[in-house]
């Protein structure tokens, strides 16, 4: 009992104890944000890449691709991992060159991915129909154009008029023919990404993040690409009927998609594909479908992966960028460590004589210890206590947080425009919390463990002749 009594007598009368425990809470605090907002960042990325990707893939190791997909899900149907998949579609996937004349007259030209999909297919897989503007959630897309849109078409696309020349009347010779009807040839559709068609401003008045777009539905792109058999450029004029927006600027500012059939044809590519998505019923199965999938399509033409697999240097990245930032950030208690182990130091020195009372009195050289450890471990558990609760704290109003320090600093902390967020994701994890607690609190001890020590091990006679 008197041990208890000792480390709370010494918690609340030495302000050096303040010093500790304040440094043992802000790098608890700044750990347990710092690892809410990584894990937010990774799982949402995670989440919107596994969206955007089917579950497997089986893809082919050149643009050339590879002959009759239907054949090949039928196949795959027919397997004995037929029952475990909900859903297949193929796609066809190439790089072309995007045109168009912006508002103010000046071309624009960009690289992007372009992608040839059955619309109501690839909502199946998911990752589609839920990041498209017009057709949002729409369980079977399409290419068409709404009403506003055609109404865009006719008057920005002149008619085609069909002149021909009245000849002389003749008796003995039949009238000539009616000319064929005037009409417009619609385009192929096409839904662009919505990085291509707009572009990010701020506006003056009240200073938000707004979207100018510089392609409407019923305009007119032409995208160039080339064939697949000789490799010659080919090129298009298709009218854009919807945007992709994921907000992941890496798919919104590249990814086209077009009809697959159009595609096909315009690359010479008919009946080819370069990969078919798979969604599965249970994900949990990944394993056991591509272990299948590689026994039915050889590894010389074909690749079979799982989401995960395809973005594994991303998620690697990630992983270890995480992994390395949590060691640099636990120096932090680290250093708050060393400070516990100098202000023990000089309690026992200062204590020498009060050390030598207790042994006198009938304390053991564990009971002094005991003393020394208590008190590093209440040190730690307080510290470790109100870092949690500031970072929890922290964590949940990190938005506030960060928008009130953009006023006071006058710039804006985190750029909307370039992380494409509407706010910082965060996502707290209970085990991290917890080992960062037991981590911070095993610090503590461990830096009162030397300074306990030396105390347990003073002589009663020469602690009282100290002085």
């Amino acid at each position: 009992m008197y041990k208890l009594l000792l480390c709370w007598r010494y918690l609340l009368t030495r302000y050096l104890a303040l010093a500790c425990i304040i440094s043992v809470m802000l790098g608890v605090a700044t750990l347990i944000v710092v690892n809410s907002v990584m894990s937010g960042f990774s799982t949402k990325l995670k989440d919107r890449l596994h969206g955007l990707l089917s579950d497997v893939l089986v893809e082919a190791r050149s643009m050339e691709g590879f002959p009759d997909p239907a054949e090949k899900m039928r196949r795959i149907e027919q397997s004995r991992i037929g029952d475990k998949i909900e859903a297949m579609t193929p796609t066809l996937e190439c790089f072309a060159m995007i045109q168009y004349t912006q508002p103010n007259g000046e071309p624009f030209t960009k690289p992007v991915h372009l992608v040839g999909i059955d619309p109501e297919g690839r909502a199946k897989i998911g990752g589609f129909a839920e990041h498209l503007l017009r057709q949002k959630d729409n369980p079977k897309p399409s290419f068409e154009l709404d009403a506003e849109g055609k109404r865009r078409l006719l008057l920005t696309t002149p008619p085609v008029v069909h002149v021909h020349e009245e000849a002389p009347l003749d008796p003995d010779r039949p009238p000539p023919p009616d000319p064929p009807p005037t009409r417009v040839k619609v385009p192929e559709g096409t839904i662009i990404g919505h990085g291509i068609a707009s572009f990010r401003y701020k506006d003056r008045d009240d200073g938000k993040i707004k979207d100018a777009y510089a392609l409407l539905p019923g305009d007119g792109v032409i995208l160039t690409t080339v064939s697949g058999e000789k490799l010659a450029p080919v090129y298009d004029r298709f009218i854009v009927t919807d945007y992709f927006k994921s907000e992941m600027s890496e798919y919104d500012a590249n990814y086209v998609f077009v009809p697959l059939d159009h595609l096909q044809k315009l690359r010479t590519m008919q009946n080819r594909v370069t990969s078919i998505q798979i969604k599965l019923k249970n994900y949990d199965d990944s394993k056991e479908v591509v272990e299948v999938l590689e026994e039915l399509f050889p590894s010389g033409t074909y690749v079979v992966e799982t989401w995960e697999h395809k973005q594994g240097a991303l998620l690697s990245a990630i992983s270890v960028e995480r992994g390395i930032l949590n060691v640099l950030l636990f120096l932090i208690i680290g250093v708050a460590g060393f400070g516990i182990l100098a202000i023990f130091a000089m309690i026992v020195v200062e204590k020498t004589r009060d050390i030598g009372i207790l042994k006198a009195l009938g304390a053991s050289n564990g009971g002094v210890m005991k003393i020394f450890l208590g008190y590093g471990l209440l040190l730690g558990a307080v510290g470790t206590g109100l870092g949690t609760a500031l970072g929890l704290f922290i964590t949940v109003y990190i938005n506030e947080i960060e928008k009130l320090l953009g006023k006071i600093v006058g710039m804006e902390l985190f750029p909307r425009d370039i992380y494409y967020f509407d706010k910082i994701p965060t996502f707290v994890q209970p085990e991290s919390v917890i080992l960062v607690n037991l981590g911070a609190v095993a610090i503590a001890v461990l830096a009162s463990v030397l300074p306990a020590l030396r105390a347990a091990l003073l002589h009663p006679v020469r602690a009282l002749r100290y002085e």
